[in-house]
């Protein structure tokens, strides 16, 4: 296990009865970094949180946390993780200070210490000092799920789970979660993070696993993942859609590898060269006296790129 590294999977198994959930999955965590595992329902995402955090045993495989492996030496894992679950676990008629103090207490933090604590987490990372004494009944849902991640971070751990953070969350609540993780991060904390936004992903995250049936099946950056799933793009929405047709003929790739949606007029093409290509589109539409109402170049989104892989996948399974 690499010094930089927070968290550690080698070819880690684990079955329920006749169902492979983890089947050889490998994953490496950088320490003070937010490491984003995604996939789709089933794929072993929360497996691997429980598996790591100690609330599971695997069959097979190296499994390391914080340096220590989480079989032998799951004590010393538990004192240095953190796990917010997709359920919270607040009790709604206590404050939220209340709730933190009772968090603290149960994590046999003194009396004193875990007012201290209360205090300090609810003004350094939350921005709730104003809130902490109102009853969570009364908070939002962007504000009971911040002062949930609160809880989990009571004893201070080097690494947090985050198992799909902003589940049913607006986006208001969403962006501040986001905030609190950044500031979180900031401050040297190692995150692993499961979600079933994209967008949270590709927000929040400085490397991304794709795992599909039990396998880690892609690595890299958000943008190392964008590159994987294909070329920059063309997107066109004409105003007159009776003439899409006509403008995708004059797109730079033709109609090789095209998307057109009609009901919305537009038309999506893959492109070698984003600045040749731009202009060539804007210069032959214009020639034509097709009216676009909207032309922009964009880069695969990990949707694309999430659709991208586990579909491979399947097919792959598939043979």
């Amino acid at each position: 296990m690499s010094v930089d590294d927070a968290i550690l999977m080698r070819g880690a198994r684990k079955r329920y009865g006749r169902k492979q959930a983890l089947d050889g999955l490998d994953l490496a965590v950088r320490r003070g970094t937010v490491h984003g595992l995604l996939g789709p329902n089933g794929a072993g995402k929360t497996t691997t949180v429980r598996v790591l955090a100690t609330l599971l045993r695997h069959d097979e495989g190296e499994v390391r946390v914080a340096g220590h492996d989480v079989r032998r030496e799951a004590a010393e894992v538990r004192r240095r993780i953190g796990l917010l679950g997709q359920h919270a676990a607040l009790d709604e008629e206590l404050s939220g200070r209340q709730n933190l103090e009772m968090f603290a207490r149960l994590h046999h933090l003194g009396a004193r210490r875990a007012v201290r604590r209360a205090d300090e987490l609810l003004e350094r990372f939350f921005g709730l000092a104003d809130t902490g004494r109102k009853a969570v009944r009364q908070y939002s849902g962007g504000m009971r799920r911040r002062l949930d991640l609160a809880a989990s971070l009571i004893t201070d751990p080097e690494v947090l789970f985050l198992d799909e953070p902003t589940t049913g969350l607006d986006p208001r609540g969403r962006g501040e979660v986001w905030e609190s993780v950044r500031s979180l991060v900031g401050a040297g904390t190692t995150v692993l993070l499961t979600t079933q936004y994209l967008e949270e992903a590709d927000q929040l995250a400085d490397r991304i696993s794709v795992v599909d049936q039990g396998r880690v099946v892609a690595d890299g950056t958000p943008d190392e993942l964008k590159t994987r799933a294909g070329r920059d793009r063309i997107d066109v929405v004409v105003r007159d859609g009776a003439r899409l047709d006509e403008a995708l003929r004059l797109l730079p790739s033709g109609t090789a590898e095209a998307d057109v949606d009609r009901d919305r007029r537009r038309i999506s093409a893959p492109v070698r060269d984003r600045t040749a290509s731009l202009a060539e589109t804007v210069r032959a539409l214009e020639a034509a006296g097709i009216e676009a109402e909207d032309i922009a170049l964009r880069r695969p989104t990990l949707d694309e790129v999430f659709l991208h892989l586990t579909s491979a996948r399947a097919e792959e399974v598939a043979a």
